[in-house]
């Protein structure tokens, strides 16, 4: 069997370029290395190499995205992307890649753009059965009446988040009127857009989803308990300061009801790939409130999705095998 020539991509132009370097290690580790030939190639702006087992680098050809490796040009049957914010998950090397005809294991360059912003997915989704939203508003621009509107239009306390952003850089909550410029400075340092959203009280859970021979898979919930205010950079990334306990402890009526939601949700943003959406369970009501959706997740050991797979009893390498068999579907 000839080979496929995968080139898994990763770095990106945000903060989170870190992140993506340890997932794309950990994928490296886990695909399949009778099926495909592992090409690892870093994406930073003006500098996109492919890297050798000496650390020898070799420009990437943006023209045809191929590299030339002592005098051998390689290109490539699919990318496995896993580029956690721009340019891998907000549409840009979606585009460029269906231009150049090239498979990748994530959504396309419209969903990609669009689930980047919280605000526009929050309004695709709007009307789903069982789905419920907290009250927001977003705001395009910064300034004194930015804090009054806000204050005028919702309930105290808030959560402030860049619309565009990831990992929950520049987020912050927001308890007493006083705090709210602060916060919306913040979050503008971020992004141009802003959306801030009334705290909704519950538990919060994050559960994976992708598609594989035309069917969707909802993986297990993974329940997250942070020892921060909420599940914040630093409760994301550093070990011990959040407790993730996977599967998450919800009544079966309730999981059942959580799978029929994130299988809606995945096929109305027409996802591709594994995705993972966010969500809390209010306390009070046992309704489901939707955070956020993520079209490139982390896939380090600790990740969420890494755990998530596991707890099926399949392997991630399986796991890796069945996205990247996907893209030529």
């Amino acid at each position: 069997m000839t080979k496929k020539k995968i080139a898994l991509i990763m770095g990106g132009y945000t903060g989170e370029a870190v992140v993506s370097e340890k997932s794309a290690a950990v994928v490296a580790q886990h695909l399949d290395r009778d099926r495909y030939e592992v090409y690892p190639l870093h994406i930073y702006p003006g500098n996109w190499y492919l890297e050798d087992e000496d650390g020898t680098q070799w420009p990437v050809d943006k023209n045809a995205f191929t590299v030339e490796i002592k005098g051998a040009k390689v290109a490539f049957d699919g990318i496995f992307n896993i580029i956690h914010g721009s340019p891998g998950e907000d549409g840009k090397l979606a585009g460029y890649f269906d231009m150049l005809g090239i498979p990748y294991t994530t959504c396309d360059a419209l969903t990609s753009s669009i689930t980047m912003n919280k605000g526009y997915t929050k309004a695709i989704l709007e009307g789903i059965p069982d789905l419920y939203m907290a009250r927001s508003l977003q705001l395009f621009a910064n300034g004194p009446e930015a804090a009054s509107k806000v204050l005028a239009q919702l309930k105290l306390p808030y959560f402030v988040k860049p619309n565009n952003g990831g990992s929950s850089i520049g987020m912050s909550k927001v308890k007493t009127a006083e705090e709210l410029e602060e916060a919306l400075n913040k979050a503008f340092q971020e992004d141009k857009q802003v959306l801030v959203e009334e705290f909704v009280t519950g538990r919060e859970f994050s559960i994976g989803i992708y598609k594989t021979d035309g069917k969707v898979t909802v993986l297990p919930s993974t329940e997250i308990i942070s020892s921060k205010e909420f599940f914040d950079f630093e409760a994301k990334y550093i070990p011990g300061v959040s407790e993730e306990i996977t599967p998450g402890r919800m009544e079966e009526r309730e999981v059942e009801r959580v799978k029929q939601i994130a299988e809606t949700v995945y096929l109305k943003l027409n996802c591709k790939g594994s995705v993972r959406m966010d969500y809390f369970l209010e306390m009070e009501t046992g309704n489901f409130y939707f955070i956020e959706i993520n079209t490139v997740p982390g896939q380090t050991e600790t990740s969420l999705i890494s755990q998530q797979v596991r707890a099926t009893g399949k392997t991630l390498k399986e796991f890796y095998t069945e996205l990247i068999e996907e893209m030529w579907a």
